[in-house]
């Protein structure tokens, strides 16, 4: 019997850049590129899950490319968000600081955290970065909780390059 596979959490900036028209920006375009790298050559390497958040922050905006980001994320588990995950959610939000207006990355987050998802992939460096996310493993170790690691397509790609997945 083949090894399980990693749980990977889809955040709503990778449909984002996978699916976005190339920008002018080339660091952006870097990471659009990487990203588009990773959804062709590495996501079948996890058990890739979402939740509702991701398919209603996807849903928002230009109807065009809401439905290209939701076509990408067509038969990816969907956890539903529940009373509990909302609970933590608004623990991480005073815990991190995060604003209001990005409440939603401190969902993502517990979602991660109460179904033990080991990556919760994202762009979304600003809220879910490095200082956020030793907070977060410090309260979840106080709490005995999981703590899922943040990565981005890119740092990704360099652990599979490693040979360390």
């Amino acid at each position: 019997m083949g090894k399980e596979k990693k749980t990977l959490y889809i955040e709503t900036t990778i449909p984002s850049y996978a699916t976005a028209r190339d920008s002018r920006d080339v660091v952006y375009l870097a990471d659009q590129l990487v990203t588009r790298a990773f959804w062709e050559d590495e996501r079948r390497r996890f058990q890739l899950c979402t939740s509702e958040a991701v398919h209603l922050e996807c849903s928002r905006g230009d109807p065009d490319a809401a439905q290209r980001r939701s076509e990408l994320l067509a038969g990816i588990t969907n956890f539903p968000v529940t009373s509990e995950d909302r609970e933590l959610a608004a623990v991480y939000q005073r815990l991190l600081d995060i604003p209001e207006r990005a409440k939603a990355d401190c969902t993502h987050l517990a979602v991660c955290v109460r179904r033990r998802i080991d990556y919760l992939l994202t762009w979304n460096c600003t809220h879910l970065g490095p200082v956020a996310h030793t907070k977060a493993r410090a309260y979840n170790e106080k709490h005995g909780l999981w703590t899922p690691e943040l990565e981005t397509p890119r740092t990704m790609m360099e652990i599979i390059a490693r040979g360390n997945l």
